[in-house]
């Protein structure tokens, strides 16, 4: 496998990491302390100017404004945007949007591309991704309850569903809803495209996650379908394809966060080199680099995110060459362990960083609150260890 950089992506990641220097990370102070009117506004200037340059939304389809880059680019990509939560929004790659742009291009149709993909890509209008319930194991989406009843030429759709991100302004929502609850277990769902100004969709609340509920974007809505009526034709892919489509969405978008996560993760390590050196400590001058603990989280830190970086450039070289399914194991292997690496670096700069790292002076204890649910989301890391080791186990057994 061959990760070398050519010089047009390289001249983009020289780009993209200058611009997120001078343009993107200042506005993080706005985010923490400000009006989100004010960071609205900023942030759409910012997206402006990322057109202007001309790598808006670079992970998309030429054919609808993107670059196409390949996933072992996007990874490299991703990566330099991660090091600001708001590097994905001013650069039109941000989840659940992402996600539901794949898919749309996979199975969405040529109506369908028009109304929802072509805006979406073009950053005219947000999306959010309706599939996790409160009263069922997230982790099994076979267990849904949400259902969606055949009525005339519309479908009915009846449930709760929560963590629906970024539900608080989108402009549509894909609701996984059961279709045919007498099918067999993988057959009973299907994905349906909800308008969110479809009366009986009701955006409840923005749960509060660790005390912040959040708006906007920046958001996990609880929303009830109450006798929400959509036409036939809202069907996105084959009737009964919700789980596969799902399944289809889930395994990019699990790689799509661990390249993010290393943004997270590298941008902590900066933070936390960067307090090191200038903290002095003793009246000799003495900093807490100079301490041998410090020198340690440093070592294994670099160790590990260095060693997160070449496992997620594999597992996107895997999907480029042999396509998602065959990348199985590597994306399971790398959602739980890129997940933890980054949240150590997150945890040991704010140790690093003392009293100030608890504060939101700086953009580390976001992180903390934000991130901690990186080994829930997208299947919990117990859930991916045990698939996982079930298959590498299995392996041996038949070998043997």
């Amino acid at each position: 496998m061959d990760f070398e950089i050519s010089e047009q992506m390289r001249t983009i990641l020289e780009m993209v990491g200058d611009f997120m220097d001078r343009e993107v990370i200042p506005l993080e102070g706005e985010m923490l302390h400000g009006d989100p009117a004010v960071l609205e506004q900023r942030v759409r200037a910012a997206q402006d100017k990322v057109r202007q340059m001309g790598v808006w939304a670079p992970n998309h389809p030429v054919e609808f404004g993107g670059l196409g880059l390949s996933m072992v680019d996007h990874g490299l990509l991703s990566e330099a945007l991660g090091r600001s939560p708001l590097g994905h929004v001013v650069f039109g790659t941000q989840a659940p949007d992402a996600g539901n742009i794949e898919i749309l291009h996979s199975h969405a149709t040529e109506e369908q591309r028009e109304r929802y993909l072509r805006p979406l890509v073009a950053g005219e209008i947000r999306s959010c991704f309706s599939m996790t319930e409160p009263e069922t194991a997230g982790s099994n989406p076979l267990l849904l309850e949400t259902t969606a009843a055949e009525d005339g030429d519309e479908w009915v759709i009846n449930g709760q569903k929560w963590f629906t991100s970024s539900a608080d302004g989108a402009d549509f929502a894909v609701v996984m809803a059961v279709t045919d609850p007498d099918a067999p277990p993988y057959a009973r769902t299907s994905m349906i495209l909800v308008p969110t100004e479809t009366p009986g969709f009701n955006l409840v609340r923005n749960v509060s996650v660790m005390g912040h509920a959040g708006s906007g974007h920046a958001s996990h809505g609880e929303v009830i379908y109450q006798g929400c009526r959509v036409p036939m034709d809202n069907l996105l892919g084959p009737r009964g394809g919700g789980f596969a489509i799902a399944q289809e969405r889930l395994g990019p978008g699990r790689i799509h966060h661990c390249m993010r996560w290393l943004g997270i993760a590298s941008r902590s390590f900066d933070l936390m080199c960067a307090r090191a050196n200038g903290r002095v400590i003793d009246p000799n001058g003495d900093t807490l680099a100079d301490r041998q603990v410090i020198q340690h989280w440093a070592a294994e830190l670099d160790a590990e995110i260095r060693g997160a970086r070449l496992q997620t450039l594999h597992a996107a070289w895997m999907i480029d060459q042999h396509g998602a399914k065959a990348a199985r194991d590597e994306i399971a292997a790398i959602k739980f362990s890129v997940a933890n690496t980054m949240l150590k670096a997150v945890d040991t700069a704010i140790q690093v960083h003392g009293a100030l790292g608890v504060t939101d002076d700086t953009v580390l204890a976001y992180w903390y609150r934000h991130e901690r649910a990186a080994r829930i989301y997208d299947g919990a890391d117990e859930v991916h260890k045990t698939s996982l080791g079930r298959r590498i186990l299995r392996r041996y057994a038949t070998s043997g």
